[in-house]
């Protein structure tokens, strides 16, 4: 997948400034695709030229004017033949593993502190899903609102989101804890 689809699908919600576009990604995209703001605009842009999103200037008074975006029949169509193009298998890349994977050989001490910030990061993005999803359902509860919800797609990827952010947490917690329990049985055996 490159970001142009993960930048065409959050528009498919509306029109959207780069700067709103950004706040967006943090909130709901993030869950499966990072992005620095920079990259944002620089993408619009491309996809500006390339026909797949329109933008237009608005004049603001007391700021500066902006331009808002959003996707043309031509991104839609990109979207369908991305949604219909294979997949391939997720993968995991990151330098914690790397870490976790050398830390009996180099010292688990500073291994355990990242386990356990990671695990601290993952619980507040456990909250801020929940929240998000609260927010989509209104005053529906989940199984209704999976059937009859407005946006589904979003609340899918949340809740896959929910879904990876505890997984984490709890693997972070076990490594740590493992590792501490094995430094302290090796402690007690000198």
């Amino acid at each position: 997948m490159a970001l142009r689809h993960a930048v065409l699908a959050a528009l498919l919600d509306g029109e959207y400034s780069g700067y709103q576009l950004a706040k967006a990604f943090d909130i709901s995209v993030a869950n499966f695709w990072h992005a620095l703001p920079q990259q944002l605009y620089a993408e619009l842009a491309r996809l500006e030229s390339d026909g797949l999103v329109a933008g237009r200037e608005v004049v603001q008074e007391s700021r500066p004017n902006k331009r808002l975006f959003r996707v043309t029949d031509a991104g839609r169509a990109e979207l369908e033949r991305f949604a219909g193009a294979p997949s391939k298998p997720s993968s995991i890349r990151d330098d914690l593993l790397v870490k976790v994977q050398s830390a009996d050989r180099i010292g688990t001490a500073p291994v355990i502190e990242q386990l356990e910030q990671r695990a601290t990061a993952a619980e507040a993005k456990i909250e801020l899903l929940r929240t998000l999803l609260r927010t989509m359902r209104g005053g529906m509860d989940e199984d209704a609102y999976l059937l009859r919800g407005e946006r589904i797609g979003g609340y899918l990827t949340c809740l896959r989101g929910v879904a990876f952010e505890e997984g984490h947490r709890d693997w972070c917690l076990r490594a740590a804890d493992v590792l501490r329990r094995r430094e302290g049985s090796n402690r007690a055996e000198d």
